[in-house]
């Protein structure tokens, strides 16, 4: 006969231990939904770009610590939370960088009207819903990893090791899942470019001043800013990231670990590139760059304008 007692014990713990796992995750959901507050769906998409650069520099310390420490107990949490993190932020920036280029195209498309894409309601839709995407399998790949791991043996920079053999599998489905959400985003951006290039040159063809084809040419610009950053930020990573998964216990599994962190440090670079993304996209960042500057040319500049309208106001 089971003890009922045991067993209410028993539930009662699971459930102290669910609890304040899932009420994290809705604190964070909300607090994303919080923070979307915009006035443009291109400005949701930028504000969630930011968000996840903000967040990747608060996990470098992490990560800066994994390296100058070789505690096991840092090495499984950066194999863990540290390699989650990372992956969270890079593809909700990939994935972000997708949705504000599929703007800028529909904008072309459609530039006399609305397309139901480009609401904010979509935008936060969207957004929401690509957090919640990326969230869950994080969630649940470091639960299975604390789960499952394996004791230290060795002290190397491999995450391999820690690896049981069911873990591994779904370590390498991630990351397969991964490469094909990295592969449809540029993809998507490599045809965007290409098909709004093909309409500047039938717009200069048609007329070489129209005020049309200067704004397309704008649009050719600034989804070209998204692919640069894309394809230097990105594209090594993935070059080495797969291979590396299947072929780290083979004879070029050190070479393809260096080569995978001197690529995860590249894809870190996004941070600093991605405000040429606010300042050739955002008119709104690009007038507080061209303020701050003419205070910084000219700091008596603004406090003479002040002046100025001050004496005008006291006339009056």
């Amino acid at each position: 006969m089971i003890d009922s007692t045991n067993m209410t014990s028993s539930l009662n713990h699971t459930h102290h231990l669910f609890i304040p796992s899932v009420n994290h995750f809705f604190m964070l959901v909300y607090s994303l939904l919080f923070l979307q507050q915009a006035s443009s769906s291109l400005m949701v998409y930028l504000k969630n770009l930011t968000a996840a650069d903000f967040l990747l520099c608060l996990c470098l310390p992490l990560r800066i610590t994994h390296y100058a420490s070789s505690s096991a107990i840092l090495h499984r949490v950066h194999c863990s939370i540290g390699a989650t993190s990372l992956y969270l932020n890079m593809y909700t920036s990939i994935l972000f960088m997708g949705y504000i280029a599929v703007n800028r195209y529909l904008k072309i498309i459609h530039p006399l009207g609305t397309h139901i894409l480009q609401t904010v309601r979509t935008a936060h839709i969207v957004s929401t819903v690509t957090w919640v995407f990326l969230l869950a399998p994080t969630i649940t790949y470091n639960i299975m990893f604390f789960k499952t791991h394996k004791p230290l043996t060795s002290q190397s920079g491999y995450c391999g090791p820690l690896f049981s053999t069911s873990f591994s599998v779904l370590h390498k489905t991630f990351q397969i899942s991964c490469t094909i959400i990295f592969l449809l985003v540029f993809i998507s951006l490599v045809f965007f470019y290409y098909s709004t290039s093909r309409r500047v040159l039938q717009a200069q063809q048609r007329q070489l001043a129209s005020s049309g084809s200067e704004k397309l040419v704008k649009s050719r610009r600034n989804i070209l800013v998204l692919v640069s950053i894309f394809c230097v930020c990105f594209v090594p990573y993935h070059l080495v990231r797969l291979p590396y998964a299947f072929l780290w216990k083979s004879s070029v599994g050190q070479l393809l670990y260096y080569l995978k962190e001197a690529a995860t440090m590249v894809s870190v670079f996004n941070v600093c590139l991605d405000p040429l993304v606010y300042f050739f996209l955002c008119k709104t960042f690009r007038a507080h760059v061209r303020k701050a500057s003419w205070r910084v040319n000219d700091p008596n500049k603004q406090t003479r304008r002040v002046r100025a309208a001050t004496s005008q106001t006291n006339e009056l």
